[in-house]
C-alpha cells in the first residue's frame, strides 16, 4: 500500500497543488489563486498557498464533509460553498477566476498538477523498480491515474495500470467504452472525493492509451476495503481512499491471481466521523461475510425457542428481529456472519427450508440493508394480550445470545425480540413477552442473573410498537 494518507493534508493532493503554485510567476501569485474541490485538493492548494505566502479562495460543494471544510479553513483559505456536486462548484470557481483575474488551480485538468501527482509513481518505482505486476489507482477526475500511468508506462510498460471507480461514479470507464469523454447524468456521493461527472480532458488524453483495465466496485466493497486497511494499518481511509484496495480485492477474486506483487494507492483519509456507522454496517456484506434473511414462522407455543435451536451454534448472529404479526404467524429479520457468505448462505437456506421454514435472502436487497433493518417490528395486526416489554443487557461473547434464550419456558409466548451485535462489550436485547400478573415474578426470577429494565410504559413502545 502506498500511504498517501500520511501526507500533511492526509491525501496525495498536496503534490499537484505545490507543483502548480510554485511554477506561477510573481505577477500571478500577487493576485492570489482560486481552486475548486470536494475537499482534498482544497487542502493541498490551501497548504501550498500558505507556504508560498499568497491568498487562496476555495470553492467547495455544499455536500463536502465538514472535516475537510474545517481543515481548509485552518490553513487560512477563504471558503465558498456552492452547489451539490463538484461540477456545480466548478462552474462558480471558473466565474470567480475570470472575474478577479486569479489563476485557477485545477484539481486534475492541468499538466503541472498531473505531473505533481505522478511523483507518487516515481516513489513507488524507486522502491520496487520493475518488480510490480499491477498498480491500482482510484479515479475521480483522473489526475492521479494520469500521472501514475504516464510515469510507469514511460519506464516500465509491462506493469499493468488499473483504474478503480465506484459503480455509480464511473466517468472514465464510460469514456473509455464510448471512445470519448462523456458526461454522466448523476454521480453517487458516498465516495465524495471521486464524485465527478466527466473525466478531465488532459487526463483522458493520457489515459485512453495507457490504462490496461478498469474495475468498478460497489459501496459495500468500498466499506470492506476501509475495514481491511484499518485492520492492517489502524488508520481509517475515506471511501475514495479505499477504492484501490477494493479494486485489487475484486481483481484477485475474479482472476484467481496468486504470487503477484500488487500496489494499491491509499489516496486519502479525510473521513467524516458520522459516516463510520454506515461503513461498519456495510463492511461485512461487502466482504461477503454477512447474510440477511426474512423468515416466516408459525405462531404457536415453543415455535420461537425451536427456531433459535434450529439455527444452531455454528452461526454467529449479527442481528435478530422477531415480531408477532397474528395468531397464525410471526416475522423474523435475521443477520448471520459467515466466513464466505456466497458459499454458506445457500447451505443455510436449504437447511431452513428442509426444516419447513419459509425463508428469503435479502443480502442484496438495498431496501433491507439501508432501511428495513432499522424499521423491523412495528405494530401487530391485533392487540397482544398481556404484552410486557423488557430491555436486557449481558456480556457479549460467543454463545451468549443462545444462552440467554434458553432461559425461556415454552409456555411464555415471545411477541417481540430485537438483538443487534454492535461489536460492543455488552449484548442488548429488547424483548416482548406475554405474561399474566402471576407469571411476572416467576419470569423475572428465571432471568435474575441478567441486568434488565421494564419498558412496558415506555412512550416509544406505546407510540410505535403497541396495538391499542
Amino acid at each position: 500500500m502506498k500511504r498517501e494518507d500520511m501526507q500533511p493534508v492526509f491525501s496525495f493532493k498536496s503534490r499537484g497543488a505545490c507543483n502548480k503554485i510554485f511554477s506561477l510567476s510573481d505577477e500571478e501569485l500577487a493576485r492570489g489563486v482560486v481552486a475548486v474541490s470536494a475537499g482534498n485538493h482544497a487542502q493541498g492548494v490551501a497548504l501550498a498557498a500558505k507556504n508560498r505566502g499568497i491568498p487562496a479562495t476555495i470553492v467547495m460543494p455544499k455536500t463536502t464533509p465538514n472535516i475537510k471544510v474545517e481543515s481548509v479553513r485552518n490553513f487560512g483559505a477563504d471558503i465558498v460553498l456552492h452547489g451539490d456536486t463538484y461540477d456545480d462548484a466548478s462552474v462558480y470557481a471558473n466565474h470567480l477566476a475570470s472575474e478577479k483575474h486569479m489563476p485557477l488551480i485545477h484539481p486534475y485538468d492541468d499538466e503541472l498538477v498531473i505531473a505533481g501527482q505522478g511523483t507518487v509513481a516515481m516513489e513507488i518505482c524507486e522502491q520496487l523498480g520493475s518488480d510490480i505486476d499491477a498498480v491500482f489507482v482510484a479515479v475521480g477526475g483522473g489526475g492521479l491515474l494520469a500521472g501514475v500511468a504516464a510515469y510507469i508506462k514511460g519506464l516500465y510498460p509491462t506493469i499493468k495500470v488499473i483504474g478503480v471507480e465506484p459503480e455509480n461514479s464511473n466517468c472514465l470507464d464510460a469514456a473509455l467504452k464510448a471512445g470519448e469523454r462523456v458526461v454522466l447524468d448523476r454521480v453517487g456521493i458516498f465516495a465524495d472525493g471521486v464524485a465527478v461527472k466527466q473525466i478531465g480532458e488532459e487526463p483522458f488524453r493520457v489515459l485512453k492509451d495507457n490504462v490496461d483495465e478498469m474495475i468498478l466496485v460497489s459501496v459495500d466493497e468500498i466499506c470492506a476495503g476501509i475495514k481491511d486497511i484499518f485492520e492492517e494499518t489502524r488508520t481509517i481511509e475515506e471511501p475514495a481512499g479505499a477504492l484501490a484496495i477494493a479494486g485489487a480485492k475484486k481483481y484477485m477474486k475474479a482472476t484467481g491471481a496468486t504470487g503477484k506483487t500488487f500496489v494499491t494507492i491509499n489516496c486519502g483519509a479525510n473521513m467524516n466521523f458520522d459516516r463510520l456507522r454506515h461503513v461498519v454496517e456495510r463492511a461485512d456484506i461487502g466482504e461477503d461475510k454477512e447474510g440477511i434473511f426474512a423468515i416466516r414462522l408459525a405462531e404457536n407455543a415453543g415455535a420461537f425457542r425451536k427456531f433459535c435451536q434450529d439455527i444452531g451454534e455454528q452461526y454467529s448472529v449479527s442481528e435478530f428481529n422477531y415480531r408477532y404479526v397474528s395468531d397464525e404467524k410471526a416475522h423474523i429479520f435475521l443477520g448471520l456472519r459467515f466466513e464466505k457468505a456466497t458459499e454458506e448462505k445457500q447451505a443455510f437456506i436449504q437447511k431452513m427450508q428442509a426444516l419447513g421454514y419459509e425463508i428469503f435472502d435479502l443480502s442484496d436487497n438495498e431496501v433491507a440493508k439501508l432501511h428495513l433493518r432499522y424499521m423491523v417490528g412495528g405494530v401487530p395486526n391485533s392487540p397482544i394480550a398481556n404484552e410486557r416489554v423488557y430491555r436486557f443487557q449481558f456480556p457479549e461473547r460467543p454463545g451468549a445470545l443462545l444462552e440467554f434464550l434458553t432461559h425461556f419456558d415454552s409456555h411464555w409466548n415471545v411477541s417481540m425480540f430485537h438483538y443487534r451485535n454492535h461489536g460492543a462489550a455488552y449484548g442488548r436485547v429488547l424483548l416482548g413477552v406475554q405474561l399474566s400478573d402471576a407469571d411476572v415474578p416467576v419470569f423475572l426470577e428465571r432471568l435474575s442473573g441478567y441486568s434488565y429494565f421494564d419498558e412496558t410504559e415506555n412512550i416509544a413502545y406505546e407510540y410505535f410498537l403497541k396495538r391499542s
